[in-house]
């Protein structure tokens, strides 16, 4: 496709330019530089969520009547590129990313005219109920119940790796309304609001210090019928639509192209007082270029799923293509970090500011240098260590393949 931009389009990528200009305050790019999750910490998603919803941005791949944008894909990739360029940090993708568009695609009109504003303004900020202690790749065995007793399901059960549950007002959850000889059939998917009497959030601490997973427990949690999306006992089809675009309903590309560039310019540092670069190592440019064309191949997936997703359509099997490759090129990325960085990639996360305070488990170190100065520091050996989870979540990358050799390949 011909990526050279028309006058239209560079006009929306300078009225983009001054939006960021103008709404992302130094405080914000300060805390996305520091990141080391795929996650931004909850104060900094919502602030910068608002931002974007008063522009009317926050959810931009919904379809118009929704609360959508009627962009081209090229529209879409300027987006994506410029908020990646500009230090924007990302918005929680369990309400805008996936629970608004499962509701689009398989809601009740009841539901999407409750649910949709409330996820468009941050009023709801939902977490995702999939994992088990005992189910996790093998998502279909899930053993959380829900009862039916009339008018509501009694649930009972736990959901663990629960993102931001210690924030979060819903949950959307699969549970096991029945039991069957496939285990897919059965599952229901259910919304449950996290205020119900019996819903308790447990934490759960990262390798690299932080608080962004959780255990959830649901004890005789009563939960509306109304909030069954989908029929009962057909979750595992509104499921396997979620994931969709959970594995493919954003770009990677943007960020990992922002995230190489910081390699090159930690390379480019001298190391010493004979002014070696490490860019100067062939070994070292040939890892460099090569990632390079990665993300290149990546990014023309990337448009042809956004080209389904403004079309109001689910990604399909590209998106398990995009989330394999997507996870690993970044991957890839934090092991050239760590050998751009050498002994300067401390096993620290460093001070992080963000608006109302500091990040919580933030330490500050006694010696922030790197080779090429304070104002490029960023956490590379934290983000190393978070990231290990990037091939495992949304389904590993190994599963991945096999439905790509299943819908593809026809194997």
């Amino acid at each position: 496709m011909d990526l050279a931009l028309s006058a239209r389009d560079a006009a929306f990528r300078d009225e983009v330019r001054r939006f960021l200009d103008e709404k992302l305050t130094p405080e914000l790019r300060a805390t996305s530089k520091l990141m080391t999750s795929v996650y931004a910490d909850y104060e900094t998603t919502m602030t910068w969520h608002r931002a974007l919803h008063a522009k009317g941005w926050v959810a931009p791949a919904w379809p118009v009547e929704y609360g959508g944008c009627d962009w081209s894909v090229m529209q879409h990739y300027i987006f994506a590129s410029e908020l990646s360029a500009a230090g924007a940090p990302p918005l929680s993708p369990m309400g805008v990313g996936m629970c608004g568009p499962v509701l689009i695609g398989h809601g009740t009109p009841e539901q999407k005219a409750y649910y949709l504003p409330r996820i468009l303004s941050g009023e709801d900020f939902w977490c995702q109920g999939y994992s088990e202690p005992g189910s996790g790749s093998d998502l279909a065995s899930l053993q959380m119940s829900a009862v039916d007793m009339g008018d509501y399901f009694l649930c009972n059960g736990s959901k663990i790796w629960t993102t931001h549950a210690n924030y979060a007002n819903r949950i959307f959850n699969l549970v096991r309304t029945s039991k069957e000889d496939i285990p897919q059939r059965g599952i229901t998917f259910l919304l449950i609001d996290m205020e119900t009497p019996g819903v308790k959030v447990e934490p759960l601490v990262m390798l690299s210090g932080e608080h962004i997973q959780n255990q959830v427990f649901f004890t005789d949690v009563k939960v509306p019928k109304a909030n069954v999306v989908g029929k009962v006992g057909d979750g595992w089809t509104v499921a396997k639509y979620l994931m969709q675009f959970e594995r493919g309903g954003h770009a990677y590309a943007p960020g990992l192209t922002t995230r190489l560039e910081r390699i090159r310019a930690m390379a480019r540092a001298e190391r010493g007082s004979d002014g070696a670069r490490l860019i100067d190592d062939a070994g070292f440019a040939a890892k460099i270029a090569a990632a390079d064309v990665e993300i290149a191949g990546l990014e023309f997936t990337e448009h042809r799923i956004m080209s389904a997703l403004s079309h109001g359509e689910a990604p399909g099997a590209e998106s398990s293509l995009l989330k394999t490759r997507g996870t690993e090129i970044s991957q890839l990325l934090t092991e050239l970090a760590l050998e751009a960085a050498a002994h300067y990639a401390l096993p620290y996360q460093p001070h992080a500011t963000r608006p109302g305070g500091p990040v919580p488990g933030f330490t500050a170190p006694s010696d922030n240098r790197t080779p090429v100065g304070p104002e490029h520091s960023w956490p590379v050996t934290a983000k190393y260590l978070n990231d290990r989870a990037g091939s495992i979540y949304a389904g590993t990358n190994e599963i991945q393949r096999n439905i790509m050799a299943k819908a593809v390949l026809g194997l």
